[in-house]
């Protein structure tokens, strides 16, 4: 499971759900991050090439893209070079369009992720009789980041983002949010209670965990999951992360 930070973590703790004895290896590219402020070329490149180096050290039966911003941009390019099944993680907007009643739904992403045209695929597809309000909300990653090592998050950053979205042509009649960086949900609660309780803030992690459950079914995996957690660079860059690795049964960092 690779992301460019910890943000990944949400759809571990959903695959989890899913497949409690599965072991597995989550990668941090700290000194990837972000993505969202690389260009197409960068991101295509480093994803690929980090996958293909992981690929070859660890042998997984699966990986998965833990990143939207990676996933909308490398994943065709990370299939074709890679012999094993690859899932990835893109905007759901599916089941917001599905959900919403007003017929208007925001989405919160990186600059990256919100101007791809798997995204404007997606809204074709899925949301194609709706209004869908995309904003860019970078900094949302360091308060999620902030906020998982046990630091205070900063309650203005993600204020300001919230009435970006809302202050939009139609923004006052959005009743579902598409939380399209996996950093995102760890914003939750603080979202919530911004949005309030007629939002509904969605994002992709279960149905992830569902597939790749579904990929591996009659797979044997040992009684006990040893989990991993790698960096790159230097593992001081995930000083902080020790009790959220702790609960989720992974042991020390290690470098890549």
């Amino acid at each position: 499971m690779l992301d460019t930070g910890v943000g990944g973590l949400t759809v571990y703790d959903a695959l989890r759900r899913q497949l409690p004895q599965a072991p597995v290896i989550f990668a941090a590219d700290l000194i990837g991050m972000p993505y969202g402020k690389k260009t197409e070329a960068e991101v295509a490149a480093r994803v690929a090439g980090l996958l293909g180096r992981m690929s070859e050290r660890y042998r997984p039966r699966l990986a998965c893209i833990a990143c939207n911003t990676a996933s909308t941009i490398a994943l065709g390019m990370v299939r074709e070079v890679l012999e094993i099944p690859i899932v990835g993680t893109v905007p759901a907007i599916k089941p917001a369009a599905l959900h919403t009643n007003t017929g208007t739904f925001g989405l919160i992403g990186t600059q990256a992720t919100i101007r791809q045209r798997y995204v404007d695929d997606l809204e074709r597809d899925f949301a194609r009789d709706k209004t869908l309000l995309r904003i860019a909300a970078p900094d949302l990653v360091d308060e999620a980041e902030a906020k998982l090592r046990g630091r205070t998050v900063n309650m203005a950053v993600i204020e300001e983002a919230v009435q970006r979205l809302r202050g939009m042509d139609g923004g006052g009649d959005i009743d579902a949010v598409v939380l399209a960086c996996t950093h995102f949900p760890l914003l939750r609660e603080e979202l919530g209670a911004l949005f309030g309780n007629d939002v509904a803030l969605i994002d992709g992690a279960e149905g992830i965990a569902r597939r790749i459950a579904n990929l591996l079914e009659g797979q044997e995996f040992a009684p006990t999951p040893q989990n991993r957690f790698v960096v790159t660079g230097p593992v001081e860059g995930a000083r902080g992360l020790d009790a959220a690795l702790a609960e989720r049964g992974f042991g020390a960092p290690e470098s890549f």
